[in-house]
């Protein structure tokens, strides 16, 4: 993980506008930095290293390492400065992480950019990725590296934005209520995204209505005059519409395939590693690829699309972008097996799961094309933070893996035992209580021919269980990714 960003000699921020960002005693002489940096171990020359104490470390500790890689400067804590030989160039801060914020909001105050900000209960990094192809076809476009979505990712991220961007864009997530309104009171977005609402780590809410309420605090944060995208296809719709305009939200632009919706999917051409759809976006007729497979993908491209229109970006470009839009690892990269007498495919879903990116993904499955007696087969790891409901949710998936018309199932975890019992006897695989105990069944299974989705949340250990099949199969990524 990348936590670095240097900007290529071009100065960042000053120490000046940093000290008085954030009320530091300078020490020593910094230079004016290029790039910010949480880990020493991706550091850039020309990075401002700020020692942030979090719960596995204390950045203190590479403090030194961190300016011998050529840091410009170090943002310490008061308490912890005097540890440091004299003559080091510091800022010395009450608090690093709070310094961080700081700085993130010296960064948003003098930009001149239009920002879009995203959440959403799935679809929130993808749609990040996008919107940065997208504007990034129309201008300087900055984005969140990675899923940088939480307390420390998203100032960070904000602290990183060039004062010349055009464009910048930030993904922000949550997991408990009141956790989205101080990073959006930060970022102070043009534009608010809520990709969809869907029981993802409902364990922590009452009900999804509370879910929907949660990410409504990206409301919060909006500028005056700015706007809300909403999916009109989502049940919690009008939910959200009532509480985007109950916090003075009254330019709401809707999403979707539904009669009435602002940005309104025409036509989809669903195909195995992309999509080519037509949408109507606000009176205009686009025709765009996406250079991803799944009719989920295309529907977040609409919310791109809008945001794109009421950031004053050039449509016809962002349009054209979206093409270049590659999965993100764990979410669908297609990689092809060197097998017995031929090759399979599997597709890494592996960086999480919830019920319905379950069900996008199974979708997907279904459209991707096997070989001569090559079957579909999905390999299901457990789906965490549904609460006492998880179970049902976890059986559930047996109506979409027949509808998906899949072959074969392997499952591990105690969650998906409930998907075990519920599946068809001639769609069952293999059953394991740990990844490491499936993965040597689906080893053997695997035929020429067949394609295989791997998918489940990250403590399920579905991800090392693709790096295991891909070792044992001298994995590279798949060549026949449709032109």
């Amino acid at each position: 993980m990348n936590m670095s960003a240097g900007m290529s000699g071009r100065v960042l921020h000053t120490v000046a506008e940093m000290a008085e960002a954030t009320g530091a005693a300078v020490r020593g002489t910094p230079r004016d930095v290029t790039g910010i940096s949480i880990d020493s171990r991706t550091l850039a020359p020309g990075d401002a290293f700020f020692a942030i104490t979090g719960e596995n470390s204390d950045g203190h500790a590479y403090v030194e390492k961190a300016l011998a890689t050529g840091a410009a400067l170090a943002v310490v804590a008061r308490d912890r400065a005097d540890a440091f030989p004299e003559g080091a160039p510091l800022l010395v801060v009450d608090d690093v992480l709070a310094a961080l914020t700081d700085v993130a909001r010296a960064a948003r105050a003098r930009s001149q950019a239009q920002i879009v900000a995203v959440t959403g209960s799935v679809g929130k990094t993808t749609t990040k990725e996008a919107l940065r192809i997208a504007l990034g076809a129309d201008g300087e476009t900055h984005a969140s590296a990675a899923s940088y979505n939480n307390h420390w990712g998203v100032p960070l991220s904000l602290a990183r934005f060039p004062r010349e961007a055009r464009y910048g864009v930030f993904e922000i997530g949550m997991n408990h209520p009141g956790e989205i309104t101080p990073l959006v009171r930060l970022v102070r977005p043009h534009v608010a995204i809520v990709t969809t609402v869907e029981p993802v780590h409902i364990a922590q809410f009452a009900s999804i209505e509370e879910i929907a309420d949660a990410k409504a605090e990206i409301f919060d944060g909006v500028e005056p005059g700015g706007a809300a995208v909403l999916n009109l296809d989502n049940p919690l719709f009008d939910r959200l519409k009532a509480a985007a305009e109950a916090r003075g939200i009254s330019h709401i632009v809707s999403f979707g395939s539904g009669e009435g919706a602002d940005v309104r999917l025409k036509d989809a051409a669903l195909k195995s590693y992309c999509s080519v759809a037509v949408a109507d976006v606000m009176g205009t007729p686009i025709t765009f690829k996406v250079g991803m497979p799944g009719r989920h993908i295309v529907q977040n491209m609409l919310a791109v699309l809008a945001a794109a229109r009421l950031a004053g970006a050039d449509m016809a470009l962002a349009a054209l972008a979206l093409s270049h839009l590659k999965p993100p690892p764990g979410r669908g990269v297609p990689l092809r097996l060197q097998v017995k007498s031929g090759q399979a495919t599997l597709l890494d879903e592996s960086y999480n799961a919830n019920p319905a990116s379950m069900r996008a993904a199974l979708d997907v499955l279904s459209r991707t094309p096997v070989g001569t007696r090559g079957r579909r087969i999905a390999v299901l790891g457990d789906m965490l933070e549904l609460g006492p409901d998880g179970e049902a949710h976890h059986a559930g998936l047996a109506t979409a893996i027949v509808a998906a018309k899949i072959d074969q199932v392997y499952c591990c975890g105690p969650q998906m035992h409930a998907l075990w019992q519920a599946l068809p006897s001639d769609r069952r695989g293999g059953y394991a209580i740990h990844a490491t105990h499936l993965e040597p069944m689906v080893a053997a299974a695997i035929r020429a021919g067949d394609t295989l989705m791997v998918k489940g949340s990250n403590g399920s250990r579905m991800g090392p269980l693709v790096k295991k099949l891909a070792e044992r199969f001298h994995a590279g990524e798949d060549a026949l990714l449709e032109g």
